[in-house]
């Protein structure tokens, strides 16, 4: 017997209240194969506006979820595959998925919700149906393995965040069962395992061998389209990785300066009244991902997160790095940022992020060109310094020249008294 729909509401909110989430089983299939499945919990956070002020909902994705049929498929004809989720008045979750052959990888994660839902937008000031999307999270999985995270993990939509836990999904499926074979997030290794790594961190290894030098990076140019096609993010830049990580061959750790190449990189991405999104690919092994926040209230916005996804040869396993509490390139809304001198930013403590000839623009682009440019203090300071030498030179010539006239006019006056 069904609940009604109020008593249902009820249910979720008050289990969403204890941080209780329920897991569902999801399923796409195409004829009698299923391609994509996922058994997991989410949780949603939500903020709205009301007459007078903001609320913010917690949803968690119901039993009663089904897959929208008509939204989801294998991904045939070229296409990605898509698992999309509708529960609710009007509300839909979506997860698409892309692979290089030996990953696979979520590469969009979209919500939709619809405010005319008084029972779990009350008091909401608009009837709107929102879609909001976030691109390159940062799940992937060894193809024909199945993703597996059970702890909570947090990714942010937009101005909305979903919660996972409890997850176990694979696509591009061989058979219509989950594989046995498992890739397990980082959370639950961190939480659960101590890795050989951090074992020999602790007995102090030798330090991996300096890194040969890459040369500087090519400067690539970069952009981004929102819906309408009109340019909301310009960048360009000259990129290089300086990273550690582990040789399957050698069994060792190595430290390697890599550049990015632009003649084989693509540029995609998303543009959100205060968060943008910038993912650089270059022969789908190696996936960069910059997310810019703007803070609304002072009009400064900044890089909050890096996150960098590979698949290089001889890697005992793909190779994750990021962090979404940075806070590099600041600038003024209306203005881009510029930095000619060489940056380094730093992600994780062995993985940072090495920037030349840099200008980017992720919010208030109207002509489709950079705004006047903030430049970044490193370049003030080398401004200044030619600046500073020619006016030291100018003031010893000064002094030699006023010496010289002094010499010159006491020689002359002994010349006269004799």
């Amino acid at each position: 017997m069904k609940r009604p729909h109020a008593f249902t509401a009820l249910i979720i909110a008050w289990l969403a209240g204890l941080g209780c989430t329920q897991a569902i089983t999801l399923e796409v299939r195409e004829g009698n194969s299923t391609c994509i499945k996922a058994e997991l919990s989410a949780l949603f956070s939500i903020t709205y506006n009301t007459s007078n002020s903001m609320k913010t909902v917690q949803i968690s994705l119901p039993d009663s979820a089904t897959v929208d049929t008509d939204s989801s498929s294998c991904g045939s004809n070229g296409s990605s595959p898509w698992l999309v989720a509708v529960f609710g008045a009007g509300h839909a979750f979506g997860l698409s998925f892309s692979s290089n052959g030996s990953l696979y990888s979520v590469s969009n994660l979209t919500l939709q919700y619809n405010l005319s839902d008084a029972a779990v937008f009350p008091d909401a000031n608009s009837s709107d149906v929102v879609t909001v999307v976030s691109t390159s999270v940062g799940i992937w999985a060894r193809v024909n393995t199945t993703y597996c995270c059970l702890s909570a993990t947090t990714f942010g939509i937009g101005g909305a965040t979903v919660t996972f836990s409890d997850m176990k999904m694979e696509a591009y499926m061989p058979g219509n069962d989950l594989s046995s074979a498992e890739s397990v997030c980082m959370a639950d290794q961190t939480s659960t395992t101590t890795s050989p790594t951090s074992s020999s961190t602790t007995a102090a290894p030798p330090p991996p061998p300096t890194p040969t030098p890459a040369g500087k990076p090519e400067q690539g140019s970069y952009f981004v389209n929102n819906a309408n096609g009109t340019t909301c993010l310009l960048a360009q830049m000259g990129l290089q990785f300086n990273v550690s990580y582990v040789l399957e061959s050698q069994n060792k750790t190595v430290q390697e300066i890599v550049n990015l190449n632009p003649s084989l990189t693509n540029a995609s991405g998303s543009c959100e009244a205060s968060s943008a999104t910038l993912v650089l690919m270059q022969e789908r092994s190696t996936t960069l991902n910059f997310t810019f926040t703007l803070n609304s209230t002072t009009s400064k916005y900044h890089l909050s997160g890096i996150s960098l996804l590979a698949n290089w040869p001889d890697l005992t396993e793909p190779l994750s790095r990021s962090n979404s509490s940075l806070d590099y390139l600041r600038s003024t809304l209306g203005r881009s940022y510029k930095c000619n001198t060489e940056q380094i930013l730093v992600v994780t403590p062995d993985f940072s992020l090495n920037t030349f000839r840099l200008q980017v623009q992720p919010f208030g682009v109207t002509t489709n060109q950079f705004a006047t440019a903030e430049e970044c203090q490193m370049d003030q300071d080398q401004m200044l310094i030619p600046i500073i030498v020619g006016a030291a030179l100018a003031g010893l010539v000064l002094i030699v020249l006023i010496a010289y006239l002094i010499g010159r006019k006491r020689s002359h006056a002994g010349y006269q008294t004799i």
